[in-house]
């Protein structure tokens, strides 16, 4: 019998759902069928950010969903992220007060650091991670942010915040799937107690048109993408793809009645390793904190 894995205690003792919706460049005027939808199939995690540029009509499709008794707020898992404008110690409780207030929320589940990257007037600056967490750790006080975290920290920078925390990040969101697999990250995460939530879980296309990937769902008689989301369960993480599509959000959720065996799932070590997601904006010869990609990740990509 497979193990569903249907969520993940994080360090707080609170369930993370193991499948999100993610809702970057979701279009507002189908978020409502979308919401619907992913309800109705079963997601109880949404995945947000103040930079996506629709929580205000998130908020309204949420709003919709609970008068009409479709789902109870607390029954859901809202995540949302602080960007990389609103750093300053001051910045951080109006930024998520005004998440707050466009998903019409009282609280979040998890509110994240979107980027360890920091920007004032259009320009990179020079980041203080340790200011700008105490200033999370006090959202998490006083209980308007149930779990506080990070996205796109590398094992260093990860390390160098664990190292003055009060309170620990619950959750890193980066980039994860199966032709970026971050097998140090994730070594140094589960060490921690820090849970890895993947974005982009399923890459991109040539990821599912993978030679292993579709030997795998041939044999399973799965298709490449619920190969993909089941390894990233498999693996430990909790996911976030995003859809548009009924058929598709249905699809990626139907991944808690089987599992992809031991020596299939040994053969995913064999794929090569590319990065999407670079980040290249935030790297700068003069401004801010990082010269090169190198600076921003810790690592040669």
């Amino acid at each position: 019998m497979a193990n569903p894995i249907r969520y993940f205690v994080l360090n707080t003792g609170a369930k993370i759902p193991s499948v999100g919706l993610g809702t970057f460049r979701t279009e507002p005027h189908l978020t409502l069928d979308i919401f619907t939808t992913a309800i109705k199939v079963g997601y109880r995690h949404i995945d947000c950010a103040q930079m996506y540029g629709n929580e205000k009509e998130i908020g309204d499709a949420l709003k919709k969903l609970f008068d009409d008794g479709l789902v109870k707020r607390e029954d859901l898992w809202i995540t949302s992220k602080l960007w990389c404008t609103d750093h300053e110690p001051e910045d951080v409780p109006k930024a998520f007060n005004k998440t707050l207030q466009d998903l019409q929320l009282d609280y979040l589940d998890l509110y994240l650091i979107h980027w360890p990257v920091s920007i004032k007037n259009g320009k990179l600056t020079q980041p203080n991670i340790p200011a700008t967490w105490k200033a999370m750790e006090a959202l998490y006080d006083s209980g308007k942010a149930r779990a506080i975290g990070v996205s796109n920290f590398s094992s260093k920078k990860l390390g160098d915040l664990l190292e003055v925390a009060r309170i620990p990040p619950a959750v890193n969101q980066v980039e994860l799937h199966p032709q970026w697999q971050q097998p140090k990250l994730h070594a140094f995460c589960q060490s921690k107690g820090v849970h890895l939530t993947a974005y982009s879980p399923l890459g991109k296309k040539k990821v599912l048109e993978h030679a292993i990937v579709k030997m795998v769902a041939e044999e399973l008689a799965k298709t490449p993408a619920q190969v993909v989301l089941r390894w990233g369960l498999q693996m430990g993480h909790s996911l976030v793809p995003k859809s548009s599509k009924q058929t598709r959000i249905q699809e990626n959720f139907d991944l808690f009645d089987w599992s992809i065996p031991e020596h299939m799932l040994a053969k995913f070590s064999e794929i090569n390793q590319e990065k999407f997601v670079q980040g290249t904006g935030f790297v700068h010869e003069t401004l801010g904190a990082y010269k090169t990609l190198e600076e921003l990740w810790d690592e040669k990509l």
